[in-house]
């Protein structure tokens, strides 16, 4: 048997599905920590993410199983909803690579002004930080109210803002990355699904092992 035949088509989708299911641990992981930020959760994008992670997690399991057991249906199914899971995902990573910094400290800060004092407190104590960004006299008044422990060990705190844009400017450029250099290989995905399917199983015909 050659490189080209049933069993290295099966060994290669199977090992692509195997990539698929970490990619979709990965993406759902990364995007699970800049929204765990609590102020990165109001950018919908994130949210996307999380789906695009979720549902490349499923359809890979899918495609290991229609590879597995040679399931022409389940092959089927799976290259109709890999190629649309690469147009989302290549939309959705273009998305997160095209957000600038500006747009996100917009963000932050509608956030910010909008949350309890309580989640406020809870933020800066966590990020160990204080205030938001110092554009309005808001600041002063947020930064008397602050209990992180760097205020009782330094004369200034960081301001809270510029480590939640630092993190979440990683988050984004990471899930974009990932996201969209993985995207291209589910094309792959798609014609190795459909080849592997056009294929004949050599158990059903043991004349093919001779």
């Amino acid at each position: 048997m050659v490189c080209g035949g049933f069993a290295c088509s099966k060994n290669a989708l199977c090992a692509l599905n195997v990539v698929y299911m970490l990619v979709g641990l990965l993406l759902i992981g990364v995007a699970a920590w800049g929204k765990g930020l609590g102020l990165v959760s109001s950018i919908h994008i994130i949210g996307g993410v999380i789906a695009v992670g979720v549902f490349l997690l499923l359809i890979a399991v899918a495609g290991l199983v229609g590879a597995i057991n040679h399931h022409q249906v389940l092959l089927f199914f799976y290259m109709i909803i890999l190629g649309l899971v690469f147009i989302f995902q290549f939309g959705i990573s273009c998305s997160c690579l095209a957000i600038n910094q500006s747009t996100q400290t917009d963000v932050i800060n509608a956030s910010w002004w909008v949350m309890s004092n309580k989640t406020r407190d809870e933020l800066e104590r966590s990020f160990n930080c204080c205030g938001l960004f110092n554009l309005t006299t808001l600041y002063q008044q947020d930064y008397a109210f602050c209990t992180a422990i760097c205020k009782s060990r330094s004369p200034t705190c960081q301001m809270c803002g510029e480590k939640f844009l630092k993190h979440s400017d990683e988050a984004l450029k990471i899930l974009g990355g990932v996201g969209l250099f993985f995207s291209f290989t589910e094309i792959l995905g798609v014609w190795l699904a459909m080849r592997f399917r056009n294929q004949k199983d050599p158990r059903a015909n043991p004349s093919a092992f001779l």
